[in-house]
């Protein structure tokens, strides 16, 4: 049962409010914002103006331009390309290129060869980045620093040097013009692992390390358990690094690899719109079917991609 007392305000007016210790709370006044519990500021929400707007519009306009235009090419003849202006709306031969492009450069051993590659290098580059990563940032062991060292100075060094002792290994072992060629010697990179060293350090607490250990957990335990849930976000922007690396890659491949062999899409690529005159819109519809599977991967897994970034760009 809440007791009142009789209080006098400035005015020598009474009223009957129940007693508190303090002050009573004042209200805000109208078109006033109050900050959230988490801090000045926290849960305001922030909108832009016009001009953030037209900015925001503009870099959209100018990063999706290079696709439109492609399909556009691809959707016109050789003929008419030439000419200038050059078309900038879409014409009626779109099937018929993309259908040329498929069957001249087998697009389809291509994109199967070329999944295969990137979602086997994306996996090992995540798997053996986050062990070493992990290793480095929570495990003490010597010469630690300096293997650390290392492993960035590898970020220096330009992979052209290392042609040469590669392919001599890969004819050394009969790899030649097969997948193994070009998805073994990245399995793993030296970006990947400074990347999950660096995310590991600030999101995985040492105490929770302790605390499985103590519980009994082994080490393989503690690295499924505890070190992979943490490292998640991290882990599934470094995946997408690096299927789209491997996948647009096109320096190694078309070293180890032929076009009427085990080609991937970039190999695949170079055999279109050969002749005299090479037919550029050819070129352009494989090039198109060469990005559709990276479009529908980002249109498929684009919010669980963001989702992870900004997890792990919010930690606490």
């Amino acid at each position: 049962m809440s007791t009142t007392s009789r209080t006098l305000d400035e005015s020598g007016l009474g009223g009957d409010r129940p007693a508190t210790d303090g002050p009573a709370p004042s209200r805000p006044r109208p078109g006033e914002r109050r900050p959230g519990r988490g801090g000045e500021g926290a849960g305001r929400q922030w909108h832009g103006g016009r001009v953030t707007y037209a900015v925001l519009a503009l870099f959209t306009v100018g990063s999706l331009f290079p696709l439109v235009w492609t399909a556009v090419a691809a959707s016109r003849d050789n003929t008419r390309l030439a000419r200038t202006p050059p078309p900038f709306w879409f014409g009626g031969n779109l099937l018929k290129n993309l259908e040329i492009a498929w069957t001249d450069a087998n697009m389809g051993t291509a994109l199967l060869n070329t999944t295969i590659v990137a979602g086997s290098v994306a996996a090992g580059t995540v798997l053996f980045s986050t062990l070493a990563g992990f290793a480095f940032a929570k495990l003490r062991f010597r010469f630690q620093n300096l293997l650390l060292l290392l492993v960035i100075g590898t970020m220096m060094v330009p992979p052209q040097l290392s042609v040469v002792p590669l392919y001599m290994l890969v004819a050394e072992l009969s790899w030649t013009d097969q997948l193994q060629s070009v998805i073994l010697p990245t399995l793993v990179s030296a970006f990947g692992v400074f990347f999950m060293r660096q995310y590991l350090v600030g999101a995985l607490p040492t105490e929770l390390i302790e605390a499985a250990r103590v519980d009994g957990a082994s080490s393989w335990r503690v690295v499924w358990h505890v070190v992979f849930p943490a490292a998640r976000p991290a882990m599934a922007v470094l995946g997408m690094l690096t299927f789209v690396m491997a996948w647009n890659d096109f320096f190694w491949p078309i070293i180890a690899l032929t076009q009427n062999g085990s080609p991937t899409v970039q190999v695949a690529l170079t055999g279109l719109g050969r002749g005299y005159i090479p037919d550029q819109s050819v070129i352009m519809a494989g090039a198109l079917l060469g990005t559709l599977p990276l479009l529908i991967a980002f249109v498929l897994f684009g919010k669980h991609i963001v989702g992870g970034i900004m997890q792990g760009a919010v930690k606490g």
